[in-house]
């Protein structure tokens, strides 16, 4: 494992780090905690040092903190989790869910503590009439937060706005060779950098595209340019060729996963060829003319109060752009759950209430964005097919 050097605090941080929202699911679609232990402690054996969890990530700081706790390793690694600032309209409210996130995580002490999601200063500055300055130095005095810092999905003008906005220790930005300049953006990084932040990444491969989900063409220019290197391995080589970047997050949920993205995590302090760059700009333009919805799957328009599933729509509608129709077809039947009395969660259950784009980190027009789904993906004969499917269902 490569590590880099956090400036603010000397911590020697693996190059590679963990995202937890992603865990291994079972059959119940409960977080797998055994399979998920196996992951875990595979890559701590390998020098991952530094996981990633958040209190609205279902069971993940529960699971993370039993794996830790039980096989005695919460000293080997770093822990970093978020506050749900939108569910903390007071002090006492940042106390209640900061203890209880101790408790499932089974520490004394975070010691990378983010502010989840603060989209731009105006939010802030309403933390801070609430007294969270306050609290933070009252934490960090007791030893029980380390750095202190935010994730940021927003406009970059915020982003910059918030870097002068406190004394970060450090940041979170969405980032990858599609996002290029999108929310922080390299601009952001590049501002953060100077400032002596360090910088985690999360969505390298937004959402799982870059490795999976890459249109046929891509893929192939990838494949005929390296041989056996696979997508998700050429994603992490174009972040960690720049210096700014700290720690690159991967939401690993399989062995096979974490086996490439430790091969690749070897060569992370290696300057990347120049000749990969034109491939980059080449893969760049294909994807940009098939995928249509730049949505990441992070699942914060969710769960939808008249049970559209968002995200399934959104990766089926992509997929049948970039792969096929009837790729794409099958994924959004399966995703959207076809019942036995014939509802499903597709777009046409939308009731246009606006919920989930207040959510939306990326800022998706969600709701044009479904009705384009509905108009590819459920024909005129939609509705008499997945009739069809229920009867057979009964």
């Amino acid at each position: 494992m490569e590590y880099r050097i956090d400036p603010k605090s000397g911590n020697k941080l693996s190059a590679l780090g963990f995202g937890c929202m992603r865990f291994p699911r079972g059959v119940t679609i409960r977080m797998d905690t055994d399979k998920s232990e196996a992951l875990v402690l595979s890559a701590i054996d390998n020098g991952v040092n530094y996981f990633d969890t958040a209190y609205i990530y279902g069971e993940s700081e529960t699971v993370l903190g039993e794996i830790l706790a039980r096989n005695n390793v919460r000293d080997k690694v770093f822990i970093a989790t978020k506050l749900p600032h939108n569910n903390c309209p007071d002090y006492d409210s940042f106390e209640r869910v900061f203890q209880e996130q101790l408790t499932r995580l089974r520490t004394d002490r975070i010691d990378y503590y983010l502010i989840h999601n603060l989209p731009a200063v105006a939010q802030w500055r309403s933390l801070c009439e609430s007294g969270i300055e306050r609290w933070i130095e009252a934490k960090k005095h007791l030893g029980q937060i380390g750095q202190i810092g935010f994730s940021f999905h927003g406009a970059q003008t915020e982003f910059f706005g918030l870097l002068d906005a406190y004394e970060w220790d450090f940041c979170q930005i969405q980032y990858n060779y599609m996002n290029e300049n999108y929310q922080a953006g390299r601009a952001g990084l590049k501002k953060a950098h100077e400032l002596g932040l360090p910088v985690v990444i999360m969505e390298p491969l937004l959402g799982g595209k870059l490795a999976t989900g890459l249109p046929k063409k891509a893929a192939k220019l990838f494949r005929d340019a390296a041989p056996g290197q696979s997508p998700a391995s050429w994603a992490f080589r174009w972040l960690w060729d720049q210096p700014e970047v700290t720690v690159v997050l991967s939401g690993m949920n399989g062995a096979e996963q974490l086996e490439d993205n430790l091969s690749t995590a070897k060569d992370a302090n290696t300057a990347m060829p120049p000749e990969m760059a034109s491939v980059f700009a080449q893969v760049t333009e294909v994807f940009r003319e098939s995928y249509k919805v730049p949505c990441t799957g992070c699942n914060y328009c969710m769960p939808c109060p008249h049970g559209v599933n968002i995200p399934g729509c959104f990766a089926a509608f992509n997929i049948s752009y970039a792969v096929g129709f009837v790729s794409g077809m099958q994924q959004y039947v399966t995703s959207t759950g076809v019942n036995r009395k014939g509802n499903h969660s597709g777009g046409r259950q939308c009731e246009k209430c606006g919920e989930c784009e207040a959510k939306c980190p990326q800022h998706i027009g969600i709701i044009k964005s479904l009705e384009s789904v509905m108009r590819r993906l459920e024909p005129f004969w939609f509705s008499g097919a997945m009739k069809i499917v229920s009867r057979v269902m009964k």
